[in-house]
C-alpha cells in the first residue's frame, strides 16, 4: 500500500504545478502541465500493465523524468506541491 500511496504522490506532483501570476505565462505554463501530466499518464499505463511489485521502479522512474521538467520558465504564485 506504500507504493500506491508514494505513485499517488508523484502523480500529485506532477500535475500541481503552480499558477501563473498572469496571462503572458499561460501558455508555458500549459505547455509544461502537458508534459508533465503525460509523463504521468505514462507512468499509470506502466504501474497497471506491470506486476504490483514494479510500482516503486516506476514512481523513482517518473520522478526523475519531473526533475527534468521542473515548473519554472515562467511567473508564478510559487505555491507547489512538489517535494511533500
Amino acid at each position: 500500500m506504500n507504493d500506491l500511496r508514494a505513485l499517488l504522490d508523484a502523480v500529485l506532483d506532477a500535475i500541481d504545478i503552480p499558477s501563473p501570476t498572469d496571462a503572458a505565462d499561460l501558455n508555458q505554463f500549459r505547455a509544461l502541465l502537458d508534459r508533465r501530466a503525460g509523463l504521468a499518464v505514462i507512468t499509470a499505463r506502466a504501474v497497471l500493465a506491470e506486476p504490483p511489485a514494479d510500482i516503486q521502479w516506476n514512481v523513482d522512474y517518473l520522478r526523475r523524468v519531473l526533475a527534468e521538467h521542473p515548473p519554472t520558465g515562467y511567473r508564478h504564485h510559487g505555491h507547489t506541491g512538489a517535494g511533500r
